[in-house]
């Protein structure tokens, strides 16, 4: 029987596949705020737009503002939004640019958002893109190929304490130290350049009980997954978008977000609660008109894909859905 490792690396190898993570309950959730003519749907993380093609068909009045900053992605989500025709509009920007991508198209409030806060297909697959551990490629990790920051320039210019605070805060990785030690010490042979080079570094530091336990996947995992963080400034857009994307919304809007890690949950979480909080002081008989919470949950705390869904689509398995709507006018 192969390790769990060596498994792991397997499913992460497979074929790309694109199959969009719970979008029969996404469209579920938005496609009551966008039933009327000319309703607005943001899709602020379009990807390869299986989540938007499933709403568009579903929502035939609706038009769609889909935002994606990974140029590739764009383009191929554009050729399969062809049929829509001028009910999309596709604009490259960072999904905490919402605003100035709304005003430049002359769009005041939207009716539904979306954000689905996982890689694509797209970007785990595609060889050159260096995301996924399992595949030997250029240290890259850029969303969006404009950028100059990449992995190489973290994993080969960051000091030993950088490199811990990424590890630490961005994959919660206990081996942080031991980790960062590990690439110092190696870079000073040769630039450590690809996926490969690294995964082999981080497994050379990992001791065996942890290099062969079942509990945590492989060593490389929360150490890619902070380095992607930390190359695409992910969960600062994340927090900025989270409130700008809310205040966008018209009364009756919707917003839903699929996140794929605690760190993520933990900012929607955060953000939907307070939109969903009245807006005085605890212990007052009553709340004052105006000052009643904005919005309302439409998830009972974050639902998650069913076993038949993580069977068919094993990337959905660390899925977690949270939506709100709007109960009325944010108040100037």
């Amino acid at each position: 029987m192969a390790d769990p490792a060596t498994a792991e690396r397997a499913r992460e190898s497979a074929p790309p596949v694109h199959t969009p993570v719970m979008a029969t309950r996404i469209v579920e959730l938005l496609a009551p705020a966008l039933a009327h003519d000319g309703a607005v749907l943001v899709d602020g993380t379009l990807g390869l737009a299986g989540h938007a093609a499933a709403l568009l068909h579903a929502c035939p009045a609706a038009r769609l503002v889909g935002i994606d900053r990974d140029g590739e992605a764009l383009a191929r989500a554009g050729a399969r939004l062809s049929d829509f025709g001028t009910r999309c509009h596709l604009v490259r920007t960072r999904f905490d640019g919402l605003d100035d991508a709304l005003d430049e198209l002359g769009v005041g409030r939207v009716d539904a958002v979306l954000l689905d806060l996982g890689l694509s297909s797209l970007q785990i697959d595609e060889r050159n893109r260096g995301f996924a551990y399992a595949l030997d490629a250029p240290l890259d990790m850029r969303m969006d190929t404009r950028q100059a920051l990449d992995a190489a320039h973290v994993v080969n210019t960051y000091d030993a304490a950088a490199l811990r605070r990424v590890f630490r805060d961005y994959g919660e990785e206990p081996g942080a130290a031991r980790y960062a030690s590990a690439i110092v010490s190696a870079r000073v042979n040769r630039r450590i350049e690809t996926s490969a080079d690294l995964v082999g570094i981080i497994a050379a530091a990992t001791p065996a009980a942890v290099r062969y336990g079942t509990h945590r996947g492989h060593p490389a995992k929360r150490v890619f997954q902070a380095l992607r963080i930390e190359v695409n400034d992910e969960l600062a857009a994340l927090r900025d978008a989270l409130p700008r994307a809310l205040d966008r919304l018209a009364p009756g809007g919707r917003m839903a977000v699929l996140s794929y890690h605690s760190l993520e949950d933990r900012l929607v979480k955060r953000a939907f609660a307070q939109a969903c909080t009245d807006r005085v002081p605890r212990g007052l008989p009553s709340v004052p008109a105006g000052l009643e919470a904005r919005f309302t949950p439409l998830t009972r705390g974050a639902e998650r894909p069913d076993p038949a869904e993580v069977g068919a689509n094993p990337r959905a398995a660390s899925a977690r859905l949270r939506a709100v709507m709007r109960r009325q006018e944010v108040e100037p």
